[in-house]
């Protein structure tokens, strides 16, 4: 009976220490910290995960064949299809990138809202399936509020058939119900549909705040996705960029540049980051 209640205890005050850990993470201030990359080394992502070469039949490397600045890109490309989309248990779509543990950091996980951005040169099809399976779809961006390797709260930037880039996972996991989001109807002439095969800019607004939070999404300086996002506790704490791909998809490829992850205080001061500029 004194051995369980050691045990009772000793957890207990584990429990206790850790939500003591955490809720002084989560009520730290900003400091306008800034995570950049332009893919010249990866010595960028020290400490970090990166997902094996070959390991969902896809690859990645440092790259000189296609470069928005620098020397280098990061490019991954999709080695061969591995699956039907549908969603049972064993379904794996591609992936190849590194991830950015921002909660590894020394100063820990980055405090929202944060403005992220990153240059992209995607060449793929993307093809919807018939009745009773998932559509084909790339994802360019996952940022994550969760800390461990389960990345169980996400919001996506994701392109599907239709061509438009849109947030994933909002206003909750699992949902897409959006407050604004171009479509064919609202761009008939599809001159806002995501351009294949150029350097296309995306910048992301992200506020994870308990309460309400939310995301917007540029493509070339043009708001394409809004959405509340819910779940979040203030932290940015993961994120990943390069290619996570639906299983069906047989080949493709994207080259990432130039990204930056920072802290910003509102969206306002996010704005004047975004304003495009086709040469920059």
């Amino acid at each position: 009976m004194f051995f369980h209640k050691i045990v009772s205890y000793v957890f207990i005050t584990m429990f206790l220490l850790s939500c003591s850990l955490f809720n002084s993470n989560v009520n730290k201030n900003q400091s306008g910290r800034v995570f950049s990359s332009s893919f010249e080394s990866s010595d960028d992502f020290n400490g970090f995960y990166s997902v094996p070469n070959g390991e969902y039949d896809s690859s990645q490397e440092f790259s000189k064949e296609k470069v928005k600045t620098g020397l280098y890109s990061h490019k991954a490309w999709i080695l061969k299809a591995r699956d039907i989309n549908n969603d049972g248990f064993f379904y794996k779509p591609h992936r190849s990138y590194p991830t950015i543990q921002l909660h590894k950091m020394s100063d820990g996980s980055f405090v929202t809202p944060c403005h992220i951005s990153i240059w992209t040169y995607l060449d793929i099809n993307l093809e919807d399936k018939p009745k009773g399976y998932i559509d084909d779809w790339f994802s360019f961006i996952t940022l994550s509020a969760d800390n461990s390797n389960n990345w169980s709260r996400t919001v996506l930037v994701n392109i599907t058939p239709d061509g438009y880039i849109r947030l994933v996972h909002v206003p909750n996991q699992g949902e897409q119900k959006y407050l604004f989001q171009v479509d064919s109807v609202m761009d008939p002439n599809g001159s806002l549909k995501y351009p294949y095969r150029e350097w296309v800019k995306i910048d992301v607004y992200l506020d994870f705040s308990k309460l309400n939070g939310y995301a917007k999404v540029w493509q070339n300086g043009v708001l394409i996705s809004h959405a509340d996002v819910k779940g979040g506790h203030g932290l940015l704490e993961q994120a990943h960029f390069g290619l996570y791909a639906a299983a069906s998809i047989s080949k493709g490829v994207i080259y990432n540049d130039d990204l930056i992850i920072q802290e910003v205080e509102n969206e306002n001061i996010a704005m004047e980051k975004i304003i495009y500029k086709k040469n920059e």
